[in-house]
């Protein structure tokens, strides 16, 4: 007879300030349902009150607001590597037994008291990939040290896709693939009678990121007779800044209006031409949107045969694959469904089995080495 693995407690990185939140969040809640302890210590900008009453109220899950930096804040590597041996002294302190890190690049500046996941998000180097037609800037290179040595020196190293993680293991070389374990999001609300389907289109994420390809889906507007949303931060971190004078910008609005508007089905549109997930696209697929996707390889492994693909850079196509949605009620209303059906496999309760496994893994392989 194979006994259950006992609740773990878990020390798990997290900041505010971009999806690494609802993924680190709605993971904690799911591992929290199933037993274990999460301790969430987050880095970078402090949450909104929104976020920490939300991170408050998850049971067995604990937020500490480190104040420590995030990795991609930072203008060099001290700050960093302080972060990392702060918190490598709170899991001491709370003696967990595992380290979830979504910002690698502690990895390989502490001595952990525990086996350390490092989960692979995004990072500087493989988001300049995309967004930059030049190599990294030179100024960016403590980071892409720092990434290599953390995931080198990381118990097991976990991709949200296959995708990504070839991308991720083609950058730092490293000798094995990543671990795949793909994200989860917990729906904001179901869709209602009273949520009658909108003729518009939809685009939500970082509109200053220039991965995300604003600029080309605000010329995609001015093709359109009908309006074309845009939701989220015109200005960066940074001071990144896009001008945009086609798309009905609504800025970063929280999660219950958006919740709200994605209930009333618009089609939802995603440009990116760099995401190792995309967690919009799953919120707006659990929504019932119908999708209208660029044609990159995570979103190819994750909806193939549920959304339309078009080329990344392909302003008519995107055009046209809009019209011809709103146009059509059934194929729209269809290719919602897909999605809606698609997007049931992508579940917080399927990451905290997945993870779970990992971290048995990981513990027996630190008891094999100590015997």
């Amino acid at each position: 007879m194979i006994l259950p693995a006992p609740p773990r407690h878990i020390l798990m990185t997290a900041d505010a300030v971009g999806g690494v939140w609802q993924y680190a969040t709605d993971l904690a809640a799911a591992l929290g349902a199933n037993g274990h302890r999460v301790t969430l210590a987050l880095v970078g900008p402090a949450p909104s009150p929104d976020q920490r009453a939300r991170a408050q109220r998850i049971a067995r899950v604990e937020l500490v607001e480190t104040g420590q930096p995030l990795d991609w804040l930072s203008a060099g590597p001290q700050p960093v590597e302080c972060a990392a041996r702060a918190l490598a002294a709170l899991a001491a302190e709370r003696g967990v037994d595992l380290i979830h890190c979504n910002m690698p690049t502690l990895v390989g500046a502490a001595d952990w008291p525990a086996p350390v996941a490092a989960i692979t998000h995004g990072c500087v180097a493989t988001w300049w990939q995309a967004a930059r037609a030049e190599p990294l800037l030179s100024a960016f290179h403590w980071h892409r040290q720092m990434m290599a040595q953390g995931l080198a020196a990381a118990d097991a190293v976990v991709a949200p896709t296959a995708a990504y993680g070839a991308i991720v293991r083609r950058t730092y070389r490293l000798p094995t693939a990543p671990l795949i374990v793909l994200n989860g999001r917990a729906p904001s609300r179901a869709p209602t009678p009273a949520d009658p389907p909108l003729a518009a289109a939809l685009t939500v994420g970082r509109l200053w990121d220039p991965v995300k390809n604003a600029l080309r889906l605000d010329r995609v507007a001015a093709r359109l007779d009908a309006p074309f949303l845009a939701a989220g931060a015109l200005v960066g971190p940074h001071g990144e800044r896009v001008a945009l004078d086609h798309l009905d910008v609504l800025g970063q609005i929280d999660a219950q209006p958006l919740g709200a508007l994605l209930a009333r089905r618009p089609v939802f549109v995603s440009a990116a031409r760099f995401e190792p997930f995309g967690l919009a696209v799953l919120e707006a697929a659990q929504a019932g949107c119908a999708l209208v996707l660029s044609d990159i390889a995570p979103f190819r492994e994750l909806w193939d045969g549920a959304a339309l693909f078009v080329p990344a850079d392909d302003e008519e196509a995107y055009a046209a694959a809009i019209r011809r949605l709103l146009a059509d009620p059934a194929a729209r209303a269809a290719k919602g469904a897909a999605a809606l059906d698609r997007a049931l496999r992508y579940t917080p309760a399927a990451a905290a089995v997945a993870m779970a496994r990992v971290y048995d893994r990981l513990l027996a392989g630190r008891q094999e080495a100590a015997a």
